[in-house]
């Protein structure tokens, strides 16, 4: 591995694209000082151009030279939750690229909680722009394996740190404005995020026309090419049997076990905990969009605050699916 460390800067150096684990999703890594680089993740991900993208730092001392304004708050946080699946939404240091922000005078920033990230991060020595390493829209890669199924020779090096641990992406936590917003939710919560700031984290961030644009935010993402839907506990026997009486393969990700054996029916029995159910939704979504499935089902959550960052991609996943890259 140190080989291919040294080989991931140098190409990292050199402007190429690197995709690389960390604790949420497999990252599709650029300089992010070099906005010719940048341009290269847009390019391989079919990311419109004014789609933010997040920068991944060696550790809190380099928010500075990212951020012209660094509030008590953000190094708080930092303190309590970097390394970690949390990115802090500041206002841009002038030497920002125009790219790495979608024009936008806000720059998310992170410190990921995973050794080989770090690693690579900290021998490169600077902020590396890496929104996650799929289709844009797609469903996100937690194994490197994902990325090279996906990307191919759009990546020039894939760093293969093991299936990522948490799953989903980070939550995403705006400090730009006058109160704490939540924009996206993840493994850090608004209420751990409310008690270490010690002030209310708006969560109705998405209704704000102010908020500034973040990855993850448009209605359909993480989609895949099945149509997906959720379904309400209570019917899905019904709507089961409704797709095997049409003929149609059907997948389900429930929380209960197969209600009854079929030839067309693909039940994957889900984790009944928050946690596990994310680090193995992605890989649970890809199984089925790679197999001959012509629906996905999936039992809708639990409406309970621990539930919300899956839920939250779920909902998207189900609003962007069914529909191609060529669409």
């Amino acid at each position: 591995m140190r080989a291919e460390l040294i080989q991931a800067v140098s190409l990292l150096r050199a402007g190429e694209l690197v995709a690389f684990p960390t604790e949420t999703v497999y990252g599709l890594g650029a300089d992010a000082r070099n906005p010719a680089a940048v341009a290269r993740i847009f390019a391989a991900k079919g990311r419109p151009a004014d789609h933010p993208v997040i920068v991944h730092l060696p550790d809190a001392t380099h928010l500075s030279g990212w951020a012209r304004v660094v509030p008590q708050g953000a190094v708080k946080l930092a303190r309590l939750f970097w390394p970690g699946p949390l990115t802090l939404v500041l206002r841009r240091s002038e030497s920002v690229p125009d790219i790495v922000t979608g024009g936008q005078d806000t720059v998310g920033l992170r410190v990921p909680g995973h050794p080989l990230a770090l690693e690579l991060l900290q021998a490169f020595g600077s902020g590396i722009a890496a929104p996650s390493a799929n289709r844009f829209g797609r469903i996100s890669p937690t194994t490197a394996e994902h990325v090279r199924r996906e990307l191919g020779r759009n990546v020039r090096l894939v760093l293969d740190g093991g299936p990522c641990p948490v799953g989903i992406e980070s939550t995403i936590l705006d400090l730009s404005g006058a109160v704490p917003r939540l924009l996206r939710p993840g493994a850090v919560t608004a209420a751990q995020l409310s008690s270490a700031l010690g002030e209310p984290v708006t969560t109705e961030a998405g209704a704000d026309a102010s908020a500034p644009r973040v990855p993850g935010s448009l209605a359909a993402h993480y989609a895949p090419a099945t149509p997906l839907h959720l379904v309400e506990p209570r019917e899905l026997a019904a709507v089961v049997a409704a797709w095997l009486d049409r003929g149609g393969v059907v997948a389900v990700l429930a929380r209960r076990p197969a209600l009854d054996a079929h030839p067309r029916l693909h039940w994957q029995l889900a984790p009944a905990d928050p946690g596990a159910y994310a680090h193995e939704l992605y890989a649970s979504l890809r199984a089925f969009d790679e197999g001959p499935a012509t629906v996905i089902l999936v039992e809708a959550l639990p409406r309970e605050l621990r539930w919300n960052a899956v839920a939250d991609r779920l909902a998207r996943a189900a609003c962007g699916s069914g529909e191609t890259d060529e669409t």
